[in-house]
């Protein structure tokens, strides 16, 4: 598994400019407590940082050769269409579909076999939707050759490994951040009184 890049301090400048970066008490969509949340929708609404972001991820998978590139639904859709657009290949997106597990690509979304796919996200928290557009390029016959997401929130803890015990797909994030996350009885930002933000 690789790790972010040299421009990781370039990352964080643009995720603060955007206002993205938030310092303070957060009430986290696992009911765990933090003193430092990323709202990634305060970056994907200014193009000029995204983009910015999304340039280091070409520039990462140029060497991987990819062919496609594949995100999720919601913010993975403009990662996928910005990267797919520096490296000049298609984007398309994975979706959650009725009746069906994880996700899967509809709209008439085709991964020809064996087709060299690079899969993004924005933020990576627990990996549960980059390894369901992994598992959903493979169901299409797809090969899957890396992963890259602008924020990996789980500073390197999160493996996309291959099947049969092979090496882990290549990893790269903008910025890896290691926020500290605590259970609500034992958060020392509530022993202090500081205001809770539910995110």
């Amino acid at each position: 598994m690789g790790g972010p890049g040299a421009g990781e301090g370039a990352a964080r400048r643009l995720l603060q400019e955007a206002g993205a970066l938030l310092e303070g008490h957060f009430q986290l969509s696992s009911g765990r407590h933090s003193p430092l949340y990323v709202e990634k929708f305060r970056l994907l609404e200014r193009p000029p940082q995204t983009a910015a972001l999304c340039r280091m991820i070409a520039d990462w998978a140029g060497d991987l050769s990819p062919q496609l590139v594949a995100g999720p639904t919601t913010g993975g859709i403009i990662i996928s269409y910005e990267v797919a657009r520096l490296l000049g290949v298609r984007g398309i997106f994975a979706e959650i579909l009725p009746g069906k597990d994880g996700r899967a690509f509809g709209r008439g979304f085709t991964i020809a076999r064996g087709e060299r796919t690079l899969v993004v996200d924005d933020v990576l928290t627990t990996g549960g939707s980059v390894r369901d557009v992994i598992e959903a390029v493979r169901a299409a016959g797809g090969e899957p050759v890396g992963v890259a997401v602008l924020v990996d929130r789980s500073a390197g803890k999160v493996d996309f490994g291959l099947p049969a015990g092979k090496a882990g797909l290549p990893f790269f994030a903008c910025l890896a951040l290691d926020l500290p996350a605590y259970e609500p009885g034992a958060c020392p930002l509530c022993e202090r009184g500081v205001a809770l933000t539910v995110t």
